[in-house]
């Protein structure tokens, strides 16, 4: 089928299934307080890592005073964010914490203008980095706290590739998944600041299926491409790990939106991405690795600048073997010159600390750090 009868017919049906459909944004929102809670009660692995080269937390000095959290919400939905504020206080027992954990779009608002400490969130936009350098000219510290779950709706899950099951394909370059979703650019934001060695032309568009080394029928088949609706977080993290930052998406893209069903029940972006590949013999798309179908399949993934061509599992996204794994830090202002706070430091070192990690795995949400993750962000608190 020819790409504009396809994407007229598409849209034709897509049309037809949104008349039954609620889109209201608050009525898509209301309960999802409710749903949220029941999923952060949930444990979903049960698999176990040896965190033996974690540092088992000592404090470096006792401190005492309010530690103020503005920031996501998937913390407190959780039992997570108590247990790492319990036990904390089992070694700093005159900490208390004032929790504003509603989104993770206050995060750092809050922390630029003063009324937090601590900004747990997703990772940082564009426009929010903006915001507090115009404030402090300067930008906040980052610290990795989890690496995002592999396949828990809300929990920053990693992001899979999906083709369809009778697609012969089984592996893609990072490179290769930028030619197929993305379009040229000029350059990107990194950070706040376009850098131009990132461009790339239409000769690295991939839009056939025989432009991957596919052959016979598939050789000349246009490859029709589905996601989210780009003003989502997760096509953003696409962006960043596969775009370089760039924001110039397939021409083709089909993307989707959460929706409400008449009965009260919410189709997932990820669920109608996936869907869609499972309906499509020519289709691939990104989503998480819980909305998989019999009609789907997972494709290995290789790392940029390289062929080693890895699967999406808990253990190569606890390595980070996978290179499409997300993650949740914590923001903190720190002024030049001067040191850091010290009962923030403490709290972060906690959280970084054998026993902060051995609290996520136990939650079995978020995935715990890998070691070498952990040196790197201690370094930062120094």
């Amino acid at each position: 089928m020819n790409t504009p009868l396809r994407s007229f017919l598409l849209f034709a049906a897509l049309t037809v299934a949104a008349s039954a459909q609620i889109r209201d944004a608050i009525e898509v929102q209301k309960g999802r307080d409710d749903k949220l809670k029941k999923r952060g009660a949930i444990t979903y692995y049960d698999t176990r890592w040896d965190l033996a080269e974690l540092p088992a937390y000592k404090p470096d000095q006792q401190v005492t005073g309010v530690i103020r959290q503005w920031g996501s919400n998937y913390f407190k939905d959780s039992p997570l964010g108590k247990a790492w504020e319990d036990g904390f206080r089992k070694f700093h027992p005159g900490v208390t914490f004032q929790d504003e954990l509603k989104t993770t779009l206050v995060a750092i608002p809050a922390l630029t203008l003063g009324l937090s400490d601590l900004g747990p969130s997703r990772h940082i936009t564009s426009d929010d980095l903006l915001l507090f350098q115009r404030y402090h000219e300067s930008h906040p510290v980052e610290i990795s706290a989890v690496t995002g779950s592999l396949n828990v709706p809300g929990w920053n899950y990693a992001i899979a590739i999906y083709v369809n099951k009778d697609n012969p394909l089984a592996k893609l370059t990072i490179e290769q998944l930028d030619g197929i979703f993305g379009a040229p650019r000029a350059g990107a934001f990194v950070d706040i600041s376009w850098d131009t060695s990132v461009a790339r032309g239409t000769d690295k568009n991939i839009r056939t299926w025989g432009q991957l080394g596919l052959t016979g029928e598939w050789a000349d088949k246009p490859i029709h491409v589905y996601g989210f609706n780009l003003q989502y977080h997760i096509p953003r993290t696409f962006e960043r790990l596969v775009f370089q930052g760039g924001a110039k998406w397939n021409e083709n893209l089909v993307e989707f939106t959460n929706y409400k069903n008449a009965d009260g029940t919410t189709e997932l972006e990820g669920k109608q991405t996936a869907d869609a590949v499972a309906n499509d013999r020519y289709g691939i798309g990104y989503s998480g690795y819980g909305f998989a179908t019999p009609q789907t399949k997972r494709v290995a993934v290789a790392p940029r600048g390289t062929k080693n061509y890895v699967e999406l599992n808990l253990e190569t996204l606890h390595s980070r073997a996978y290179p499409l794994f997300d993650e949740v830090y914590y923001y903190f202002r720190r002024d030049a010159g001067q040191p850091i706070d010290p009962k923030v430091r403490e709290f972060l070192r906690y959280i970084l600390s054998r026993e902060g990690q051995d609290a996520v795995q136990q939650d079995a949400k978020y995935i715990p750090l890998p070691a070498a993750v952990v040196r790197e962000q201690l370094k930062k608190l120094d």
